[in-house]
């Protein structure tokens, strides 16, 4: 880096705490293309230290979800021409997150498919050890080909299916749905019916949609880069492991895992 330490820490602790780049621009008094620079810089050495330390932890209850997010502009007004163009439109984010720990244990960005469902439970069986554990899903049916083929063997798995009303109302668009039930459904192994539940994660959802500001909806602060969005949720990721200390914890969740004896700071995420 060509920049000060300090500042280069000030830069991304405004990024992590959800501030825009422009935003970030104006505090730190760094241009806009040297803030994308470093937070790429630190998005690619937080991508590798997650797959470095976050292999063979032990888990008892595992949470999976995704959120959606765009890259450049939104699936229904892509053209024509880019209607191919896979590195415009929809963008979700993949999460699979520890219940009691929070210790987010593998994530993974791509289209709400089947080949990006193999690729994210995939790694979640290279983050959790080879022990039996709970694991709960929304009702997205890849998931069922994927968790089948890769975690049968040491997961109970169960799926969650909720159920909205309709919401039909022009005003109440950008509003989520009521919702006005939800099944639970085992589908391999036993898992305990008073544990299937989606509620940590989709918490996870929310700190991600506040501290992360190209998710935030209604705003410009999408990305136009996919590269930059996943190396965006990588710095977010890897702070909100190592350097956060999670509020109902009074640790970090990567202390509460035993992975790490300390609260990191970001400048230990820089080096």
């Amino acid at each position: 880096m060509r920049i000060p330490q300090e500042k280069a820490v000030l830069a991304l602790q405004l990024l992590v705490e959800g501030s825009s780049v422009r935003t970030t621009e104006r505090i730190t008094g760094l241009h806009r293309d040297t803030i994308l620079k470093l937070l790429v810089h630190v998005g690619e050495k937080c991508d590798k230290l997650m797959g470095r330390i976050i292999v063979n932890v032990p888990v008892k209850q595992v949470q999976c979800d995704e959120i959606w997010g765009y890259v450049g502009k939104k699936e229904k007004n892509k053209t024509v021409e880019e209607s191919e163009n896979d590195a415009l439109g929809d963008a979700y984010c993949f999460v699979a997150i520890e219940r009691h720990t929070k210790l987010i244990l593998n994530f993974a960005l791509g289209r709400r498919t089947q080949a990006t469902t193999n690729i994210f439970i995939e790694g979640l069986r290279h983050a959790t050890a080879a022990q039996p554990f709970q694991l709960t899903t929304d009702g997205f049916k890849p998931y069922l080909a994927a968790i089948d083929a890769t975690l049968s063997d040491r997961v109970d798995y169960a799926m969650l299916i909720k159920q909205y009303a309709d919401n039909s109302e022009p005003e109440k668009r950008y509003s989520p749905a009521d919702c006005i039930g939800c099944k639970k459904h085992a589908v391999i192994g036993d898992p305990d019916p008073a544990m299937i539940s989606t509620s940590h994660i989709e918490r996870q959802n929310l700190t991600m949609r506040t501290q992360i500001k190209r998710l935030a909806r209604l705003t410009l602060s999408f990305s136009k880069k996919w590269e930059n969005l996943w190396y965006a949720i990588s710095l977010h990721f890897a702070y909100y492991n190592f350097c956060r200390i999670h509020r109902s914890l009074r640790v970090t969740p990567a202390m509460e895992s035993n992975l790490t004896d300390h609260v990191w700071t970001i400048a230990e995420l820089l080096t």
